[in-house]
């Protein structure tokens, strides 16, 4: 018997049970969702609400230290603090610099290697693929050994140019460069992934009649494929804009704990920094809340855009 021969003999004693217990069939696909409601609601909203609530108090996170109400002075402090406003610019130039890592070049490596065969095919994905499976701890290690400023392969390479050795971690004018090149690099593989199960996605049918009308290589990627591929670009650089300065969070902590001088530091790192290095629960959840806020009006923004400027074969 086929699987959709079995599917409604599997089905009737799920509905029997349903009957049995005194609920009506309009509630029986909630309760094939209920799982995973259940779950959001203990990992993601009751934290959000917790940490809604623990922005007005003064907490140090001590079991037996009393939560002290100080009303809305922890948003006030916050915003009073430059490195706040530092960290969302550093914020907002992760972002700038992670998006073409993690979707220009993606989108052209997964274009113009969809010909390629046999090892050459399998070169590439392992090429491009390998880094996004190293744990990022790892990979952060490795770069911090790579990038010493006395031993490092990279600044030995630089001597031999004739360069003086640069303190990639250590300069202010390098850090955030080094970090978001660092992240992209981890990054693209995953962006390459993406973009080339879309690219492969494309009815072949629109290539080939576009080529018996005389298309060039360039104008059917111009003219058929990114224009099919828009939404899973659009996506993407959603995906870098909300999370692009949470994925560096490891390898700011790792390679240079903000520093130095705040110039690695970004909205995620800071909110970190005020929750377990000095313990001000109040401040960190503060900071969470208005962070869950502004990225909320920016992804309304951004699911707007991609309705809007998504293109579709259909």
């Amino acid at each position: 018997m086929s699987t959709a021969a079995l599917q409604p003999v599997l089905a009737r004693p799920i509905r029997r049970s349903v009957r049995r217990i005194g609920l009506s069939a309009e509630l029986l696909p909630w309760l094939y969702i209920l799982p995973a409601v259940l779950a959001f609601g203990v990992w993601i909203y009751e934290p959000l609400i917790r940490a809604f609530m623990l922005s007005f108090y003064e907490w140090n996170m001590l079991p037996f230290s009393p939560q002290k109400w100080v009303g809305t002075q922890n948003y006030s402090n916050i915003f009073a603090l430059q490195k706040l406003w530092q960290a969302l610019g550093n914020t907002a130039i992760y972002v700038v610099g992670l998006l073409p890592m993690s979707v220009a070049i993606p989108l052209a490596v997964a274009i113009f290697t969809h010909d390629l065969k046999g090892r050459w095919r399998n070169f590439y994905r392992a090429l491009i693929f390998v880094p996004m499976i190293i744990a990022p701890v790892v990979a952060a290690a490795v770069w911090r050994w790579l990038l010493d400023p006395q031993h490092g392969i990279l600044n030995l390479a630089l001597q031999g140019l004739g360069i003086a050795p640069i303190d990639f971690l250590g300069d202010p004018n390098f850090a955030i460069w080094t970090i978001i090149l660092i992240t992209g690099w981890k990054l693209i593989g995953f962006a390459t992934l993406i973009l080339s199960a879309a690219n492969a996605n494309i009815n072949p049918s629109l290539i080939e009649a576009a080529r018996m009308d005389g298309a060039s290589s360039w104008e059917i990627v111009r003219d058929i494929r990114l224009p099919l591929l828009s939404s899973t670009a659009l996506f993407l650089v959603m995906m870098t804009i909300l999370l692009g300065a949470q994925w560096s969070f490891t390898y700011i902590n790792v390679l240079t704990a903000g520093g130095p001088l705040g110039s690695t530091t970004n909205i995620y790192y800071l909110l970190w920094d005020f929750g377990f290095s000095s313990m001000s629960v109040g401040w960190s959840s503060a900071a969470a809340v208005v962070l869950f806020v502004g990225f909320s009006v920016i992804a309304f923004g951004l699911f707007r855009m991609i309705e809007r400027y998504s293109f579709y074969d259909n």
